[in-house]
């Protein structure tokens, strides 16, 4: 797959032509409606980068298919977006994890002891790539105080550990039910040097998932990647990460936290921008190379005074000609 490299910023003109009607807002959603059959797609959380930011919560996403709930990734923020719209947190019993990055995993310790808190008996499986079992092993450790408190006042009877699985799943099929079928492949948002501690051991999955009417595939975090690309092919949704490595960094600078940063930690901040996420225009290519119908951006990196998003939907359609949505938190698609 040919992309523009990653090293060339893109200059977008500040005039963006008006977007499609966006999807409805799922705030208002209360309990999961029994008869509601097909695939809805809510993204609980739409910000990117391990910064806590006020008016986004990190990255998650909700598939909720024939009624039932699949959790993709959970930042920070993620229980409570989910409590914003009422989700009955004891019908979940799937969750998804990309990567170990504490923006797509941080929020999965209290999202877990919600359901628990709220007389989840029945197991909750957790699958994603090596690191995954660790981080659920991690949760219920965490937990333990409160656990044993809860168990011995009375008001709880099943140990956490009875509830919360990690599983480090391999590429290729790592779940089927009778609603959906969930493709990994590896994505190239990990690049650790030889001799690293993480080397050869971490890995950043992105998601195709095939339900009854609708094929919806999540990038999770990553840079130029084929096998992405083919994973993507004709589907009706394509959830994407998107930024611009000199956004994030002007964004830290008006923050003061470059300069605290040595010349090496600079250089390899902006080599991760640039090697291992995805501009606008890439995501374009992407798109259009995967025949995809509909484009939602998500993970949205901070912008210099807070500036508008639109700029970067515009770029997105100089190469795709399809429907791009810029996400917010709690919309559905």
């Amino acid at each position: 797959m040919k992309l523009p490299h990653r090293r060339k910023f893109l200059h977008l003109a500040a005039g963006a032509a008006m977007l499609p009607a966006m999807p409805r807002i799922a705030g208002a959603q209360t309990e999961l409606p029994q008869s509601k059959a097909g695939t809805r797609l809510i993204t609980i959380g739409t910000a990117g980068g391990p910064r806590p930011r006020a008016d986004r919560a990190q990255s998650s996403n909700l598939l909720i298919v024939n009624n039932t709930p699949y959790i993709i990734d959970a930042g920070d923020g993620t229980t409570r977006r989910l409590a914003e719209m009422n989700f009955n947190f004891r019908r979940l019993g799937t969750i998804f994890i990309t990567h170990g990055h504490n923006d797509h995993s941080g929020g999965v310790g209290m999202l877990l002891s919600a359901a628990w808190i709220s007389q989840r008996t029945q197991p909750i499986h957790v699958y994603g790539p090596p690191g995954t079992e660790r981080l659920i092993k991690g949760a219920v450790e965490y937990f333990a105080v409160d656990v044993e408190i809860r168990i011995s006042d009375g008001s709880r009877t099943v140990p956490i550990e009875k509830v919360f699985f990690g599983h480090d799943a391999a590429p290729g099929v790592v779940f089927q039910d009778a609603d959906v079928k969930v493709t990994a492949v590896e994505n190239s948002h990990f690049h650790f040097p030889p001799g690293s501690p993480a080397y050869g051991k971490y890995k950043s999955y992105a998601y195709r998932f095939e339900t009854p009417d609708r094929v919806i595939v999540f990038t999770g975090d990553t840079g130029a990647s084929d096998a992405v690309t083919e994973l993507a092919r004709n589907a009706d949704i394509l959830v994407t990460e998107v930024g611009l490595p000199e956004d994030v960094v002007e964004s830290r600078k008006q923050a003061g936290q470059w300069d605290i940063l040595s010349t090496r930690e600079q250089q390899e901040f902006i080599r991760h921008q640039t090697d291992e996420h995805l501009t606008p225009e890439q995501v374009g290519i992407m798109a259009a190379q995967a025949g995809v119908k509909t484009v939602v951006l998500t993970h949205l990196g901070p912008r210099p005074n807070n500036a508008d998003y639109a700029p970067w939907a515009e770029a997105v359609k100089k190469h795709f000609s399809g429907t791009v949505h810029i996400a917010k938190d709690l919309m559905e698609f």
